[in-house]
């Protein structure tokens, strides 16, 4: 049997202890500490032999007395192994290791909650606006990823190169960009990121020192307000309402404090899904002049549009150097391919890229070259196509479903784009009870109160509907109902 990696061990020859003696001793001691769990196969004992220069005899010798003594078995034509029934750790009482955090950066409430839900088997998980990875096109990604392979191995593209990103997927995302957002964008512009909250954080890191006032709307993106703390921001909360960011609010608050950035989801406003109006988009950047502040707008679900009308970017508006635009290809193909991206000024490019090669040097060259190859085919445009489709057609089934069943304890309104649904809840039903008997109904969902900075509960969830099928979404639909009648019965009861 072929072992993929060879077996280190020291030998004492000018001590008193026999070889076979410290080689037991020595994978005694390793099992006992861990080093090596049940199961772990040991070298063969000609080449753990050569491998330490001594006798074959000498190995066999050490490896029989450890096989008698129960540390090892023996199969036949398979090799010697660590047996399942040792107990393989020896734990040692040491102090916890103590993790000295900086006085200015308190740690902040809790966020973990919208990324961790329990995601088993028999869970309805109403996952946080993210995609259906089943509807993957795998034979074209794994074509493109051969591609990539073939290319970057024959070109010897595999090494460090720019940390901005490959120059091939740089310039079809420019392309895209320019073409469907209208921004006016050129290369120099855009930095590949792995991902829109890498976007956020590498923002942050560049612009943001600490004391630095940043506003975020009153329910945001969680993970976004906390990436701007953890560099420093002092996080002040503007109102927003139907139409978007509450511009008035945000005047009165540039009386009150220098702010030094903004940070907006305008095209569908996490978690309310509502998309930001014209007019508010307009007053938005005539206040970012006025008052001299950044304005960073995240638009990782602009490709999820199932209106009519084309919404563009807040970045194409004007070609203003005060907005910073942030996206992402991770929902039109699945999370786990980290390709998002930033545009800015060269000047911000260039400390992004900076950054960049202080984080992980560079990002993913062949995933890059394989998204490249797939913007450039139209075959990311084609599925991005067929999957709004098919999630414009689970909007509206979710959305029937609501209104049928749920009208009683909800109310909503049928968002225009994006994959979620916030569900405003009735003032009799008790969050805190709601959440927890969804956890023992076996549904996932996101209270309100994870995108509130405050910790005044919301009355109100957020409902990601793409990663379900029509089945998954009806039953998910029917125990979120048994969770508010068996609240009602309580309530009708007492």
């Amino acid at each position: 049997m072929l072992r993929p990696w060879e077996l280190n061990v020291d030998i004492a020859r000018e001590s008193g202890t026999a070889i076979h003696v410290q080689i037991a001793q020595k994978i005694i001691g390793d099992i006992q500490s861990g080093r090596f769990t049940p199961g772990v196969a040991l070298p063969g004992t000609r080449d753990l032999a050569n491998k330490i220069k001594v006798n074959r005899k000498t190995v066999i010798q050490a490896y029989d007395e450890l096989i008698s003594e129960g540390w090892l078995i023996s199969e036949s034509k398979r090799g010697t192994f660590v047996s399942p029934r040792v107990l393989t750790v020896n734990h040692q009482n040491k102090p916890p290791l103590k993790i000295q955090h900086r006085a200015s950066l308190p740690l902040s409430k809790e966020v973990t909650p919208i990324l961790s839900k329990r995601q088993e088997h028999d869970f309805i998980h109403f996952s946080e606006g993210l995609p259906d990875v089943r509807l993957l096109p795998f034979e074209m990604l794994s074509r493109a990823m051969r591609h990539a392979l073939i290319f970057s191995a024959r070109n010897n593209k595999s090494a460090y190169g720019d940390p901005k990103g490959s120059m091939i997927l740089r310039e079809a995302i420019l392309q895209m960009l320019n073409m469907e957002r209208g921004l006016h964008a050129n290369i120099e512009n855009l930095c590949i990121v792995r991902g829109s909250q890498m976007g956020v954080f590498l923002t942050a890191r560049v612009f943001i020192e600490t004391g630095d006032c940043v506003v975020v709307e009153q329910l945001t993106n969680p993970l976004a307000r906390e990436a701007f703390k953890s560099c420093g921001a002092s996080i002040v909360s503007v109102a927003h309402d139907n139409e978007g960011i509450d511009v008035d609010n945000l005047e009165l608050l540039c009386g009150q404090h220098k702010i030094r950035a903004v940070y907006v989801t305008p095209h569908h406003q996490i978690p309310t899904t509502v998309c930001m109006s014209q007019e508010r988009r307009k007053r938005l950047l005539a206040l970012a002049e006025q008052y001299d502040f950044l304005i960073i707008e995240d638009d990782s679900d602009y490709e999820f549009n199932f209106s009519q009308k084309v919404t563009l970017p807040l970045a194409s508006i004007q070609k203003s150097n005060r907005v910073i635009y942030i996206g992402s290809l991770s929902k039109v193909l699945a999370p786990g391919f980290r390709i998002g991206y930033i545009v800015a000024p060269k000047e911000i490019i260039h400390q992004c890229a900076n950054q960049v090669t202080l984080i992980d040097r560079q990002g993913d060259i062949i995933t890059e070259l394989a998204i490249a190859e797939l913007l450039h085919t139209g075959e990311i445009k084609r599925h991005n196509l067929r999957t709004l489709k098919i999630y414009e057609e689970r909007s509206t089934f979710i959305s029937s479903l609501i209104h049928n069943e749920l009208s009683e304890f909800v109310s909503f309104r049928v968002p225009d784009s994006g994959l979620a649904i916030w569900l405003e809840i009735n003032q009799t039903i008790d969050m805190n009870i709601l959440i927890s008997d969804a956890e023992s109904e076996k549904i996932s969902i996101s209270a309100g109160v994870n995108f509130s900075a405050s910790n005044y509960q919301i009355p109100a969830i957020r409902l990601g509907f793409a990663n379900l099928n029509n089945d998954e979404i009806r039953s998910g639909i029917k125990r979120l109902k048994a969770v508010f009648l068996n609240q009602q019965t309580k309530l009708l009861r007492a």
